[in-house]
């Protein structure tokens, strides 16, 4: 088991608990799952994942609207997973939970998660009640985890908008937030602001790899920057490989990002095992992929984000 998942969920139970209190019982058209370390050390097993980077998924904390109150729940968060991954430190990680979109609060749960905790990142929603990552107002955020060179790993929710009937969210709608929210971050500059922030993002960039170029040439049309500048930003992200190592997807992957900026992902538990499996299955089985290449995904990649885990 040499795997590093970098899209690995926590459930905690009392968040589990909270969430259908507030009447949530689903995130992104699916069951928001049962959740235990041990559940997951089954998958790893399974999956062949030696070590797996917790984060809790949408809706985060977006759910209650009182900052004092979202940022109470992502302390409550972050103490319990960081419990979990202090029992055993080999096997997990975790992503610290931020109550954006409420950036004073945010801050402070950098500051205590990474300093204090020893958070392995941040998990950052693409949209958090509708504000975008990305948008103005979030400098101190941004600031705050560039000090740091923090990893940012950026992850889906619900668009702010209605649902279309027989589109189920995660299927199509998760990959478009991801997208919205990386344009925000290249259109409006901070990634160059910030070049210390490593930001990965979910399930292969949404659409980015595929429509990096559309995308790009919008950003110049809009801004006057120069187009090479704009592609190196957005090819600069991370990219994991979650619900997305597949041979009509990977190519794309492959040939846009930066050498060594694709890690593994198994989405677990929202993606069941035989899908986690099947996903990993294809990453296997892809033709382009050489030994040294197919390790680097697997493990060698992550390390240069979380050289902890090399020991």
């Amino acid at each position: 088991m040499q795997r590093i998942d970098t899209h690995h969920h926590a459930v905690p139970d009392d968040y589990l608990k909270l969430l259908r209190k507030s009447g949530i019982d689903a995130a992104g058209g699916r069951a928001v799952p049962e959740w235990s370390p041990e559940g997951s050390l089954e998958v790893m097993s399974e999956v062949g994942i030696a070590t797996a980077i917790l984060s809790v998924s949408a809706p985060g904390t977006t759910f209650l609207p009182n900052p004092a109150d979202a940022a109470a729940l992502a302390r409550d968060l972050n103490d319990h997973v960081a419990g979990v991954v202090a029992a055993d430190p080999a096997r997990f990680g975790f992503f610290a939970t931020v109550p954006m979109p409420h950036v004073d609060e945010s801050v402070a749960e950098v500051v205590r998660s990474l300093d204090e905790l020893h958070a392995d990142g941040v998990v950052l929603l693409a949209n958090a009640a509708g504000v975008y990552l990305g948008q103005d107002g979030q400098d101190d955020l941004f600031a705050a985890l560039d000090a740091r060179s923090a990893v940012a790993f950026i992850h889906p929710a619900e668009l702010p908008g209605p649902a279309v009937e027989g589109v189920v969210p995660f299927a199509a709608d998760f990959l478009l937030d991801t997208t919205r929210a990386a344009y925000l971050l290249v259109r409006n500059g901070i990634r160059r602001k910030y070049p210390n922030i490593r930001f990965i993002l979910s399930h292969a960039g949404g659409f980015v790899p595929y429509a990096a170029y559309r995308l790009a040439m919008a950003i110049v049309g809009d801004t006057g920057r120069n187009p090479t500048d704009v592609l190196d930003d957005f090819a600069g992200f991370y990219f994991d490989t979650a619900l997305s190592s597949s041979a009509a997807a990977l190519p794309s992957l492959l040939a846009f990002a930066k050498p060594g900026h694709v890690t593994f992902g198994s989405d677990t538990p929202f993606a069941p095992l035989e899908v986690s499996k099947l996903f990993a299955a294809g990453l296997e089985a892809y033709p382009g992929l050489d030994a040294d290449t197919r390790a680097a995904i697997d493990r060698t990649n992550a390390l240069a984000l979380f050289p902890r885990l090399a020991t």
